[in-house]
């Protein structure tokens, strides 16, 4: 009950106008950083920062939040209508968005993915209101083996985004994990595998690889396509909600993709890619008919697009309640917080009440916004898809070459970007999927990381994982659900081939 009256006065603050000027320019800007490929969450709430320098605390981070939670809906456009995935939350969203667009139900992809993004937001900052700090405080408990078990259990839920081969597909994910292991080893501080080039010392950058595999590759195929004479007619745009039939599946996906973001949220050191993998293999896993998937399943668009929304709210729990920032973002934020003389933690919600629920009050502020910039204006970015694609080719490699270029100032992310596109335009021709390769190259450098942590804290015994009830039992899982879904491959090869025969 005190959260309720203490949430009521934090509205008093958020609703001066203000504080509403300040909620709608974040949530604008995020929307068009997240448009933009090659910014992301993290870059646009890092550029924006030494603007907030002259105004009151509270109104920076209304502002900097509303940068947060509206990129995640702004990568959604680019991946649903150029394939190009803005940052790593945004990559699942290809999958199926794409697709959709394919089929002319672009604004359908972007309507559902806006409504889900309203929801899981909404759900999550009341999780924040309710229970947050306790859930924040279970979430302390998570040390490196729970972190190296969370990431093996997303690994293993890899196999639903295989393809038609598995074996093609283990290819691309030990592709991807060996992209992962280029730089710096983490350990022992030595540089692996950058054959004297001290742009990888670093490693390769993820914008590089996703918008060469995904956005250049994409574009190599139409190309070739086109010179054929088949290039691909623009799709045809029709409406924004999801037929009567479809309504269903998307709402239980949307409310599944909900609690899974925000309960991810909760434990830092993760970050967006994970909620947003489990949110799409248990959509995979629980429908009746998983070929849909990665052909148009309207639900492999809203229950990952939920799940990385609700995710930011519950990444927000342990920076207020505890000080520690779960992700980049959320890192860039806690400098915020520091450069305006705030010290998050337990003692924020006691001496600094106002600041701390207007912040939270913004957030169902800066939600609606986003609900009604976003459901009325899907249709104006559908109608992007409408241009010629001989138009709109070079538009698409400027914004890839600018972006890529803008990350580092280098053009040698501009060169990896461009071999990346090739390799991925080559992948497809040998049916070789791409999810795989991007995924592990996401998870494989926190899957080392929290490896060598752990086996330190054991003493080199792997057994260790299983004497701590946790990880435990998130590896027990993992280790079931990979034989289970090896299980189920071979099953259905059999099935298959029985009905050739016959």
């Amino acid at each position: 009950m005190d959260s309720l009256g203490f949430l009521l006065h934090g509205f008093e603050t958020a609703l001066t106008w203000q504080n509403l000027l300040y909620c709608l320019l974040g949530v604008s800007f995020g929307m068009f950083i997240g448009v933009l490929p090659g910014l992301g969450p993290t870059a646009g709430t890092a550029l924006l920062l030494p603007l907030t320098f002259a105004l009151e605390p509270v109104s920076a981070i209304i502002m900097l939040a509303g940068i947060y939670y509206g990129s995640m809906y702004g990568g959604t456009i680019t991946s649903v209508l150029i394939n190009t995935p803005g940052e790593a939350a945004s990559l699942i969203t290809c999958l199926d968005g794409h697709p959709l667009a394919k089929q002319g139900r672009a604004g359908v992809a972007l309507g559902i993915a806006g409504i889900g993004s309203f929801i899981g937001g909404i759900i999550s900052i009341v999780g924040l209101v309710l229970i947050g700090p306790f859930l924040a405080n279970q979430a302390l408990k998570f040390g490196p083996p729970e972190f190296f078990a969370l990431v093996i259990l997303g690994l293993s839920l890899l196999l639903g985004l295989m393809g038609k081969s598995l074996l093609k597909g283990i290819i691309g994910a030990l592709f991807g994990l060996a992209l992962a292991f280029i730089g710096q080893d983490q350990s022992s501080g030595i540089i692996r595998f950058a054959f004297g080039q001290t742009e990888l010392m670093d490693g390769f950058d993820f914008i590089s690889i996703a918008m060469g595999m995904f956005g250049l590759s994409e574009l190599f195929l139409n190309a070739e396509q086109s010179l054929k004479g088949k290039a691909p007619a623009p799709p045809k745009v029709k409406g924004l909600l999801p037929n009567k039939e479809e309504w269903g599946p998307s709402m239980k996906a949307i409310g599944r993709g909900s609690v899974l973001g925000f309960l991810i949220g909760l434990i830092p050191g993760t970050n967006s890619v994970i909620p947003t993998i489990l949110s799409y293999s248990m959509e995979r896993k629980l429908s009746k008919d998983p070929s849909r998937f990665g052909k148009g399943a309207l639900e492999g668009v809203a229950g990952p697009e939920t799940a990385n929304n609700s995710y930011c709210g519950g990444a927000l729990i342990p920076l207020f309640t505890l000080g520690i920032p779960s992700s980049p973002t959320v890192a860039v934020l806690l400098g915020a917080f520091i450069m305006h003389g705030l010290t998050p933690g337990p003692t924020l919600f006691q001496k600094n009440p106002d600041l701390v629920w207007g912040i939270i009050a913004s957030m169902f502020v800066g939600n609606a916004m986003l609900l009604i910039l976003n459901l009325p204006l899907a249709n104006v970015w559908a109608r992007i898809t409408m241009v010629p694609f001989k138009l709109l080719f070079p538009i698409i490699i400027m914004i890839t070459i600018v972006g890529t270029y803008s990350l580092n100032n280098s053009m040698f992310d501009v060169g990896a970007m461009l071999v990346f596109g090739i390799l991925g335009y080559l992948f497809k021709k040998a049916e070789i999927p791409l999810a795989p390769i991007i995924l592990t190259f996401v998870l494989g450098s926190l899957m080392e990381k929290t490896l060598l942590q752990s086996l330190t804290i054991f003493k080199g015994d792997f057994l260790g994982f299983f004497t701590r009830p946790i990880s435990g039992t998130i590896l027990s899982i993992a280790i079931l659900t990979l034989l289970f879904s090896i299980v189920t491959s071979i099953r259905n090869k059999r099935v298959i081939t029985e009905d050739v025969e016959m």
